[in-house]
């Protein structure tokens, strides 16, 4: 039941859009169809993202009334828990909004990894494609020529772990900066440097142990989403200001 909902919701609409998409591709590059289906994905995703970036934003400008909360209500940590939902609502902040965007990509990735497992994409699976998708003439399984796809790819996989390391530098500089006096051992400073310094390693192990379409997937999405750090801190600098004058 539950393989049949995956295959149904990720891995049949994945293999489908990159089949497509490598029919529109001059060339046939499978490489380039990554590429351009990370950025539809991300555009789909973006109201969710945009609406976790926000989130961040905002918990960031409440840290300190949270901090208060904390210390007001060392002794009480179930009045500390209302109070701090009541703290959330009160400036509409969903603190799970960027949980729900991991647990969304979560599926993606999979359903792209297993795409490129199991399908060879020089043959066309029938059983797989819908009436209405284009058939590709030619297929190029090297990234302009150069990197393989289905292959590891140190490559692909040392600039997926650089392009994650630069959306995490981004992030820290914005929402995820450890806060002035905070401890070397707090929590929020030990996520940072994790996302910071052991992140870029893991993103790299995991693409060159899969393979270099799941490598081109991490360089689109953080590359995508640096992109989106920097419209959030343009455009909406507004609401940020808001949020704290209100607060």
């Amino acid at each position: 039941m539950i393989a049949s909902l995956f295959h149904a919701a990720f891995y049949n609409p994945i293999y489908n859009a990159l089949i497509a998409l490598i029919a529109l591709i001059p060339g046939g590059d499978v490489g380039v169809a990554v590429i351009l289906l990370t950025v539809i994905i991300r555009l789909l995703l973006l109201p969710f993202s945009l609406s976790a970036a926000r989130t961040q934003r905002a918990m960031k400008i409440l840290e300190p009334k949270i901090k208060e909360l904390k210390v007001k209500y060392k002794d009480d940590k179930e009045r500390e828990a209302v109070e701090t939902l009541a703290l959330y609502r009160a400036a509409e902040v969903n603190p799970f909004a960027s949980l729900l965007m991991a647990f969304i990509q979560i599926p993606v990735l999979l359903a792209l990894y297993w795409v490129f497992r199991y399908e060879s994409f020089t043959v066309v699976n029938a059983a797989l494609i819908y009436g209405f998708t284009p058939l590709p003439h030619a297929v190029s399984l090297r990234f302009f020529g150069i990197a393989s796809v289905l292959g590891k790819s140190i490559t692909l996989a040392v600039l997926a772990g650089l392009s994650q390391l630069f959306q995490a530098h981004l992030a820290l500089s914005g929402t995820m900066k450890p806060a002035p006096g905070a401890k070397k051992g707090d929590f929020q400073s030990v996520i940072g440097m994790q996302l910071k310094y052991v992140f870029p390693f893991l993103i790299a192990a995991i693409s060159y142990s899969t393979s270099g379409a799941v490598a081109l997937y991490f360089i689109a999405t953080n590359l995508a989403g640096s992109a989106q750090e920097w419209h959030v801190r343009r455009t909406i600098a507004k609401e940020v200001v808001e949020l704290e004058a209100s607060n």
